[in-house]
């Protein structure tokens, strides 16, 4: 994808539906029971910065994401550019307006070893990931999540946690690109409506990938 690492943040993404068991104890580790205790859904914002290998051409984009336990999690890129990728708990639908295409895939191909599962279910993360206390640095403390598969999408995913809960995220993909992602605005256990995590691929998109049997509700914006 032209303007981010997709195929690792989709693997980051669902970290936020499903993880830890019995890890790493600390602070951090404490902060993250303290958020997820109770959580079944959250919305909030995100801001984004992807820095290549090199250290150069940052990137920057922002944008909302909501997310409900077991598997549903919708994430809208809203500025500089439009994206938007949504999960329905069988397949995750990546939108592309300025491409006109849609790609679509299984969800369990994504699912497996991500770093976004750990907010709403825990209940996976030592089975997944070697996870590690990092201490504290930039006003957080840090936990460290490497993926125990055989073939991760990213070298590492490190989530740094204030006193309020998850603030920020950064992950490195196999590329050696980081991605930075800051949240604000956390909504505990909104209502959701269902059809936020309905997606019909637009009129006159192109559509890439496995397409379902079943018909779902459009998008709404």
């Amino acid at each position: 994808m032209k303007r981010l690492h997709v195929a690792a943040l989709l693997a980051a993404l669902l970290l936020f539906a499903s993880t830890l068991a019995q890890a790493a104890t600390g602070p951090a580790r404490a902060r993250l029971d303290a958020f997820a205790q109770g959580l079944h859904a959250v919305s909030g914002n995100f801001s984004q910065t992807l820095t290549d290998p090199n250290g150069k051409n940052n990137k920057t984009s922002n944008g909302t994401l909501v997310l409900q336990a077991p598997r549903q999690f919708r994430w809208d890129t809203l500025a500089p550019y439009k994206q938007t990728i949504v999960a329905d708990g069988s397949r995750v639908w990546l939108y592309d307006p300025d491409l006109e295409q849609v790609t679509v895939r299984r969800q369990d191909t994504e699912e497996a070893h991500s770093p976004l599962t750990v907010l709403t279910d825990l209940s996976q993360l030592d089975k997944e990931f070697h996870v590690t206390e990092q201490g504290e640095h930039d006003g957080l403390v840090w936990l460290r999540l490497t993926s125990t598969a055989q073939d991760p999408q990213f070298s590492y995913a490190d989530l740094g946690f204030d006193a309020n809960g998850l603030a920020r995220m950064q992950f490195k993909d196999q590329l050696g690109a980081i991605t930075d992602i800051r949240f604000s605005n956390w909504k505990r256990n909104p209502e959701i409506p269902p059809q936020d995590f309905n997606f019909t691929p637009p009129k006159g998109a192109d559509v890439i990938g496995d397409l379902p049997e079943l018909n779902t509700q459009p998008l709404k914006n």
